[in-house]
């Protein structure tokens, strides 16, 4: 059998890392071709020549996508080379904001009225803080609620024109997000969160969502290690 997303072309941004790598494995295997985006070069080449070896289509899109007109140009860039767009996840924890009209949509929009799938996909990564603040989390936790507001939004204007918007919440997964913080803040994490899911369990809820059937949408994914209570 076919793989579920043969023909059809994935952006994953943040991919130089964590549940972004992982992602763009998942998705190369499941038969996507995969644009990397991200700031780190030598990752996102390290990544593309693995996808490759597998017999995957990697394009490595170098780009800081907190800068307005290189996420742009890495959206034109994947459909110029790669063909199409149809499906986009923003896991790098940015959102690009503003009417829909003038975001990266118009490309999902086309792969779900042409693509053999007739369906196309928009996966946030979020995090179980943007379904509750904590003491010192409060920034962190501002822009979660956010994006899960911005998602819903979004997921209710496209509903009728299958493209499928759905918010992922991880719960502590080990990635190098934390690693930006403080000692003394490192320190108060590791002794909150003990056990921590993988990059590739989060990887596996992605592909999950966007392998679904056209008539399928999974609206909102909340995943936590067994052991995290909150």
């Amino acid at each position: 059998m076919a793989p579920v997303l043969k023909e059809t072309v994935a952006l994953v941004t943040g991919a130089s890392s964590g549940i972004g790598a992982a992602t763009a494995s998942v998705l190369a295997a499941q038969g996507a071709a995969v644009a990397l985006v991200a700031r780190r070069r030598d990752r996102l080449d390290a990544l593309a020549g693995d996808i490759r070896d597998q017999g995957g289509t990697a394009l490595v899109l170098e780009g800081d996508i907190t800068d307005q007109e290189q996420a742009a140009g890495a959206v034109e860039r994947t459909v110029g080379e790669l063909g199409r767009l149809d499906t986009l996840v923003n896991n790098a924890g940015v959102m690009l904001l503003g009417p829909a009209a003038g975001a990266p949509l118009p490309h999902l929009l086309r792969a779900a009225g042409e693509s053999p799938r007739q369906v196309a996909d928009m996966v946030n990564i979020s995090s179980v803080a943007g379904r509750a603040a904590r003491n010192g989390n409060g920034v962190y936790s501002l822009t979660k609620f956010g994006i899960g507001a911005f998602s819903e939004s979004l997921r209710q204007e496209l509903a009728g024109r299958y493209v499928r918007v759905c918010l992922v919440e991880p719960g502590a997964t080990a990635t190098e997000l934390a690693s930006h913080n403080r000692p003394e803040i490192l320190e108060s994490i590791r002794s909150q969160f003990g056990q921590r899911m993988q990059a590739e369990d989060i990887a596996d809820a992605i592909r999950y969502i966007v392998t679904r059937p056209r008539h399928v949408a999974v609206n909102e994914m909340l995943i936590r290690p067994t052991e995290q209570e909150r």
